[in-house]
C-alpha cells in the first residue's frame, strides 16, 4: 500500500471521525437549547470541523498520485461505516432498505478500489 492510499485512508477515517464528532456537538439538551451559534461554539463541533481541515489536506496528498475518479467514490467507504455508528451510538433506525444499499456501496467502493 502506497503512501498517497494510506493518505486516503487517514483522510475518510479522519472525516467519519469529524462527523460523528458533529452529530455530537448537534446532540443533546444543551444543543437544542442554545441555538445554532452554541451548537457552533461545543468543544465536540469544533473539533469535528478541525477534523474536517485535517480530513481535507490528507485528501489532497492523496490526490497527487490517485485520479479523482477513484479517490472520490472511495471515500463514499465512510457512508458504510457512519450508518453502522449512527445506528450504534445514536439510535439512528438500519432497516433492510438501508442495509442493502450500504451493501450495494460497499461493493461498488470495493470494485472501483481493485481498478486503481
Amino acid at each position: 500500500m502506497t503512501a498517497h492510499w494510506i493518505a486516503l485512508a487517514a483522510a475518510i477515517t479522519t472525516s467519519l471521525v469529524g462527523q460523528v464528532l458533529l452529530k455530537s456537538g448537534a446532540s443533546g439538551a444543551v444543543a437544542a437549547d442554545g441555538g445554532f451559534i452554541h451548537q457552533l461554539f461545543r468543544l465536540p463541533t469544533m473539533v469535528g470541523l478541525v477534523c474536517y481541515g485535517g480530513a481535507a489536506l490528507l485528501y489532497i496528498v492523496a490526490l497527487r498520485k490517485i485520479p479523482m475518479s477513484v479517490a472520490l467514490p472511495c471515500t463514499a467507504a465512510s457512508y458504510v461505516v457512519i450508518a453502522i455508528i449512527g445506528w450504534a451510538m445514536f439510535g439512528e433506525s438500519l432497516g433492510v432498505q438501508k442495509i442493502a444499499a450500504i451493501g450495494l456501496i460497499a461493493a461498488g467502493v470495493a470494485l472501483l478500489a481493485t481498478t486503481a
